[in-house]
């Protein structure tokens, strides 16, 4: 077909944005199935594909069935209405569902058995370790265990999000001589899903059971003078997400806390019960959380695959794990008490996360907050561990008189407690504390030092491409960059008086900043690749994102690629576009590239006739991101530096062959197999950066 004949909104050229994410989901799945990884990682995988399902259903799925109900179910650029893209999502999540449950019962769990890691079943209990079982059942589970028996004076409880729980079917007279049929027992949520059995009653090596199952085997100690005849654990997935109009509410803050008493007990979304519970029970279930059939999931194990996690932390086999490594740091930092502020004189820094450690950051921040000549700390925190040496150093540097302000983006999904959690103790520490902007999330990662330098004032930055949580930095990819560059300077300055001034936005000098000018910018910038193609010239687009949806986006690639631009896009998770389509895609590929670390980083690579310009962001291509968040986008100026990006944060990844999945026009993905030895971009940069 001829390219100028091709409607570019056409549905056809769009894939599922939900569909897409149960695809990614599909493929870190299909890690835990990798028999080339460690045995105990493959399981973490296993326990993060789980988890990714339940993030899921509490926000896509929870957000198009209440779609539905305000008759907003109508298509997006894909076509799908909400109501086919929810019977497509039940199809898809069952066929997951059995094969997760599959890998657990018959490939892992007997392969952790040889390896010494057991998961003893109630018929395999010997009769010394049932009653230590039993010991334990009275000591720790029984006093804190409330039955609740279900009749008109005893209404079906409020049910905790995602909590395990039990249906017990009974059968004779309570003290009070009522005939009950049906009880309620919730797990403690203060107890670990997994026990570890002691070695003196169960051996050598790491015997398990499962709290689940403790409780199943006593449960009818918890109604004495009754039959439990049935005894089936479930769990319930409830709708996860905040409604607060921030236009009607005088305090963010405060109403975020109050809605975050009721998200546990919000609409119910799934009910996920055992292969066993018979039919009638389960009815009985959906009824009380007023779902439908459509919306029952029968697994063959625990209920929340998930909390076997905890098991790869206790087991000390680190031939069964990822080998450890220490975070490397550059050259230029390796020095006793480096001064951060004489080093980023003389040239911008670049780190490489995980590869290299998060540490310089904490350096900076906290040689800020003692340094007599640093007058002002600005800071933007979305996901930050409130006990962190970032925040302490925020903490010291007020108490220190500094002029220290904290953007806190409130709304960080599933962070919100912690988020107000940490705005009271910077507040507290007399930290000027912003909760950014109403109706547009602060998503953006920057820091700006002041300081003073005989009669000059020079800022200092960083900027990058994840959050300041220490944590997370030891497992996500990420970029960042400590520059006192006078542009990115007075670039970060602005965007700031926006985010606390709320005035108009200023014209930057080097950055692109959303909602303002990223999204134009990356379509004028593509274009540009595109005019320069049709020119004869050489047009090139490498990009490295979480995430592909935006369509003006799509369609400017779409264009790119029909005028010859060859585009090759790392996208790690959604992929609304469709690559390779005669005519039309023909030259974009798309890749997505799993591994030991998850991948994060934003980098947007664009030929530009020659003189290469390379971007690192907060954001991803999605419509959220550039049109309704404050996002920062930055250059890398530095030459060095620069090559730096192309030639180990990008080019690596086009070639990897290790945990990597190409993508179909149909939106499908097909694993990348690898000819003679892996190519793994992460281990590269693992034996480049870091110290092993």
């Amino acid at each position: 077909m001829d390219s100028e004949q091709i409607d570019l909104k056409s549905p056809d050229n769009y894939v599922n944005r939900d569909l897409s994410v149960l695809a990614f989901h599909r493929r870190v799945f299909e890690m835990a199935a990798d028999d080339s990884l460690p045995l105990l990682e493959r399981l973490r995988f296993l326990c993060i594909s789980s988890s990714n399902l339940d993030e899921f259903f509490e926000v896509r799925v929870a957000l198009q069935k209440h779609r539905i109900v305000l008759g907003q179910g109508h298509p997006g650029a894909d076509g799908m209405t909400a109501g086919d893209l929810l019977a497509q999502v039940r199809l898809r999540v069952s066929d997951m569902v059995e094969a997760q449950y599959h890998l657990l019962n018959d490939v892992l769990l007997p392969s952790l058995a040889a390896e010494g890691i057991r998961f003893l079943r109630r018929n395999e209990w010997n009769a010394a370790q049932a009653a230590w079982i039993k010991r334990f059942f009275n000591r720790e589970l029984l006093p804190v265990l409330t039955p609740i028996a279900l009749d008109p004076a005893h209404p079906f409880p409020r049910l905790l999000n995602k909590i395990l729980n039990f249906i017990v079917g009974l059968e004779g007279k309570d003290a009070f001589g009522r005939h009950l049929l049906h009880a309620i027992v919730q797990a403690p949520r203060s107890l670990p899903r997994v026990i570890r059995l002691p070695e003196e009653v169960a051996g050598p090596g790491y015997n398990f059971i499962f709290l689940s199952s403790i409780i199943h085997a006593h449960v009818g100690e918890l109604f004495p003078g009754m039959e439990a005849k049935a005894c089936h654990q479930f769990r319930v997935t409830r709708n996860s997400q905040l409604l607060v109009d921030e236009d009607e509410v005088e305090d963010l803050k405060k109403a975020l806390a109050g809605e975050l008493l009721e998200r546990g007990y919000s609409e119910a979304v799934r009910l996920e019960v055992s292969t066993k519970c018979p039919e009638d029970l389960s009815d009985f279930l959906l009824h009380q959380f007023n779902l439908k059939h459509s919306d029952l999931y029968r697994v063959a194990g625990p209920v929340n695959p998930y909390r076997l996690a905890a098991v790869c932390d206790i087991v000390d086999r680190p031939d069964l794990k990822f080998a450890p490594f220490t975070p490397g740091v550059p050259a230029r930092l390796q020095v006793d008490a480096v001064d951060m502020f004489a080093t980023l004189r003389e040239g911008d820094v670049l780190l490489h996360h995980p590869y290299q450690s998060f540490a310089p950051v904490v350096s900076l921040l906290s040689q800020a907050a003692d340094d007599p000549q640093v007058l002002a700390i600005k800071q933007t925190l979305y996901r930050v561990d409130v006990s962190s040496p970032i925040v302490d150093a925020m903490v010291r540097a007020s108490r220190n008189h500094k002029e220290v302000v904290a953007v806190i983006e409130l709304r960080a999904r599933f962070n919100e407690e912690d988020n107000i959690a940490l705005a009271d103790r910077l507040s507290a520490a007399g930290v000027q504390v912003v909760y950014g902007v109403v109706g547009y999330k602060t998503h953006g990662k920057m820091m700006l030092i002041v300081r003073r330098e005989g009669r000059q004032m020079r800022r200092y930055v960083h900027l990058g491409t994840g959050n300041y949580h220490t944590i997370t930095s030891r497992y996500y990819t990420d970029l960042g960059l400590l520059s006192c560059n006078t542009a990115l300077g007075e670039d970060v300055h602005k965007i700031f008086q926006q985010l606390t001034g709320l005035g108009k936005a200023s014209r930057l000098k080097e950055m692109l900043s959303g909602p303002f000018t990223l999204h134009k910018g990356l379509i004028q910038r593509i274009g540009r690749e595109a005019e320069n193609a049709r020119a004869g010239r050489e047009g090139k687009i490498i990009a490295k994102m979480n995430g592909l949806e935006e369509p003006e986006i799509i369609r400017a690639l779409y264009q790119a690629s029909q005028a010859g631009v060859k585009i090759d896009l790392v996208v790690r998770g959604i992929c609304c576009l469709r690559p390779g389509i005669k005519g039309l895609s023909e030259n974009i590929r798309v890749r997505s590239v799993l591994g030991r670390f998850l991948e994060h980083s934003r980098i947007f690579y664009f030929y530009n006739d020659g003189l290469e310009d390379v971007f690192c962001a907060s954001a991803d291509w999605m419509s959220r991101n550039l049109l309704r968040r404050v996002e920062t986008c930055f250059p890398v100026l530095d030459d060095k530096l620069r090559r730096e990006v192309i030639g180990d944060a990008l080019r690596p990844y086009l070639t990897n062959n290790a945990s990597t999945w190409q993508m179909q026009s149909d939106g499908s993905y097909k694993p990348v197999s690898g000819r003679g030895l892996q190519k793994s971009a992460q281990q590269t940069l693992l034996d480049k950066l870091a110290r092993l």
